[in-house]
């Protein structure tokens, strides 16, 4: 059965060349930014020592996602996402370039922000275009293959970047992710304008815009499953973030190597996750893997909260990462299947920023708890928001799936089609709704 599912997915590649180009710039530009966050927190931290400053860089690699959500959110349906695309890699290519001559940590800041912003583009135009390299029928299998490259570069990217940078320093880093997002721009050159984008939904004015994708998240079901039962699991995972180097390093006693442990197994169990659930999606209906799978991230984390040791924490640090790791496959296909394609780049947008909100607010919270509590405890509280989380995504996602005919369009907004558009390509039928 193994080997069918690897042939089926293998398959798939094979014959969508313009999904194949997509996966293979995933795979090269993830690769290499995993490799270069490495080296700019090194760079960082030799330039600085101070903890203040690597807050600062990760706040600037985080908070852009969330102003693209609040101020910028329908420029992904309304411009051309192949051009937003590639424009975002050159971008990137251009900062990581720049990035050797920085003379100090507050330019590597202000370049890390620049990064931000183009990554707040990036993501949600892939994933609002996705669904139109591929049939319906194939669309788990393209998100489950999209999120496991994405989950093993994390794995492999900072494992490699930080033996690079090691013997080599944080530059040569900077120049191999700026190659890595050329080959990037290149390889989504050759995906058509028309398969990325049936049609770009015309202005009403910027702010209505804004205020149309807020109603969108909120009249689909699916969209609001996503919206309510994530922004839990991300106050959870916020929480496990913050408490995971004082359960490795205090109650494991295990130091440097403990945390590195229990890191390197969430990308394991990330890449399982992410990677099976296609399969269970298409056996078992999105609904039931949902829940399961926020189910899977609670007695992980709880698993490990009340584990002896290190070694028994990292597997269940496994199988919360998987359960993670296949979340965020529903995650992605629940906002696919629940918005039509020229709103679907800003419910992307809309919910990727309240993610990143809640995972913030989490940080803070968690941070505060760590102190008073101790990370055992931080670990069971975001064991409880996992379970809560599960019951939610499953209550909603299930509902959701029983109103197929549900209507999710904002407005009645004109639209521009794009040149052939009307046709479909490969023959293939696209989901418009839910």
């Amino acid at each position: 059965m193994s080997r069918d599912l690897t042939g089926r997915r293998l398959g798939l590649l094979g014959r969508e060349p313009s999904f194949r180009s997509l996966f293979l710039a995933t795979f090269g530009s993830g690769l290499g930014t995993w490799l270069a966050l490495v080296a700019l927190q090194i760079d960082v931290l030799r330039r600085t020592h101070s903890p203040l400053w690597m807050s600062a860089l990760l706040i600037a690699d985080i908070l852009p996602t969330l102003l693209v959500g609040l101020l910028a959110a329908p420029l992904v349906d309304r411009l051309s996402r192949r051009a937003l695309l590639i424009g975002a890699d050159v971008v990137r290519f251009g900062v990581f370039c720049a990035l050797p001559f920085a003379p100090n940590a507050t330019t590597i800041v202000a370049l890390a922000a620049v990064i931000g912003i183009a990554t707040g583009f990036f993501r949600p135009a892939v994933y609002a275009g996705l669904p139109n390299l591929v049939a319906d029928e194939d669309l788990a299998r393209a998100n489950s293959l999209l999120q496991t490259i994405d989950n093993s570069t994390w794995a492999v990217g900072s494992l490699v970047g930080g033996a690079l940078v090691a013997a080599r320093g944080p530059h040569l880093a900077y120049w191999i992710n700026a190659a890595t997002f050329l080959l990037s721009a290149a390889l989504l050159a050759q995906i058509p304008q028309r398969l990325l984008q049936q049609a770009r939904a015309e202005s009403r004015g910027h702010w209505r815009d804004l205020a149309d994708g807020l109603m969108l998240v909120r009249r689909s079901r699916a969209l609001l499953t996503v919206l309510i039962a994530w922004n839990v699991g991300m106050f959870a995972n916020a929480f496990v973030n913050v408490g995971e180097p004082f359960l490795a390093t205090d109650s494991f006693s295990a130091g440097s190597f403990g945390l590195g442990l229990m890191m390197a197994s969430a990308g394991v169990g990330l890449a399982m996750g992410a990677y099976l659930a296609g399969s269970w999606i298409e056996e078992r209906g999105l609904a039931n893997v949902y829940g399961a799978s926020l189910g899977l991230m609670a007695i992980g984390v709880a698993g490990a909260a009340a584990s002896p040791n290190v070694w028994v924490a990292a597997v269940c640090v496994i199988v919360s990462g998987a359960g993670n790791g296949a979340t965020i496959v529903c995650n992605a296909l629940l906002v696919q299947r629940g918005a039509p394609d020229r709103f679907r780049g800003r419910a992307f947008t809309v919910l990727m920023s309240s993610n990143v909100t809640f995972l913030a607010l989490g940080m803070v919270l968690a941070g505060r708890l760590t102190d008073a509590v101790g990370p055992r405890w931080v670990w069971a509280a975001a064991a409880v928001l996992s379970a809560m989380a599960a019951v939610v995504g499953f209550t909603l996602a299930r509902r959701a799936a029983e109103m197929p005919s549900e209507t999710v369009e904002p407005v009645q907004a004109p639209v521009e089609p794009e040149p052939e558009a009307a046709v479909e390509a490969h023959g293939r039928t696209r989901q418009r709704a839910i």
